[in-house]
């Protein structure tokens, strides 16, 4: 695993070509992972960038005294606050060669950054107005914090992946992520009803269409808008 952090004021490129900035306070880190092709999560890589986000809530919510911050996980690759606001995201690109998947992993956080949105911080901030229990004061995290805590998350969550396969890391996700049983339309706010489900055995999300057939959605190409319930294809 090699790791680089970016500590100045830049701006990269998201899914479909968005900008995310990174201004002071916003922890922004790449990496570049090589997962052997024939390996289980070789087989299933689309796995890779829900084990990056569940690495960054988990890293910050497996700490003592911060397991209750509201971090969650949005499809396909977002961490948000609650259901509200996002914070955080993630993006994977990867190649293949010589039976060695090049995965290079791009994650970017609001760690002490109140804009664009809302940052961790804050949410710790909040957390400690409303505590009536001095003892369980928190302190707020640096950007180095949050990246290490996330990279030795990511590294203990791969490596589980690897020795047990998908099954165990699910269930572990979905006790972070925002859409179990959650109602939306496909393609359109005209297109069919379906029920979410989960991640299929690919990574890909599973949903339960009104007539009972289920049907697999890719990540790539498609957004999850919150507001209206809706899986469509993403607009540039």
């Amino acid at each position: 695993m090699i790791c680089s952090w970016i500590s100045d004021d830049l701006c990269f490129l998201g899914r479909g070509g968005n900008a995310w900035l990174s201004p002071p306070g916003c922890a922004m880190f790449s990496l570049h992972l090589r997962v052997p092709q024939r390996s289980l999560l070789g087989e299933r890589i689309p796995f890779l960038q829900h084990i990056v986000s569940l690495a960054v809530v988990l890293g910050v919510r497996q700490k003592p005294g911060y397991e209750n911050l509201d971090l969650c996980i949005k499809w396909p690759n977002d961490i948000y606050y609650g259901a509200s606001m996002k914070l955080g995201g993630n993006i994977v690109k990867s190649s293949i060669m010589n039976d060695i998947i090049h995965a290079n992993i791009g994650c970017g956080v609001n760690v002490a950054n109140k804009d664009p949105t809302i940052c961790i911080n804050d949410l710790i901030q909040m957390a400690n107005e409303t505590s009536r229990d001095d003892s369980k004061w928190l302190n707020l995290l640096s950007t180095e914090e949050v990246i290490a805590l996330s990279l030795n998350c990511l590294e203990d969550l791969i490596a589980k992946f690897q020795s047990d396969g998908p099954d165990g890391f699910k269930r572990l996700y979905y006790r972070y992520w925002l859409h179990g049983n959650q109602r939306v339309r496909l393609n359109s706010e005209d297109g069919p009803e379906a029920t979410v489900i989960g991640l299929d055995e690919f990574g890909f999300l599973l949903v339960r269409l009104s007539n009972g057939q289920m049907e697999s959605v890719q990540p790539d190409g498609n957004s999850f808008d919150m507001m209206r319930n809706l899986i469509a294809p993403k607009s540039n």
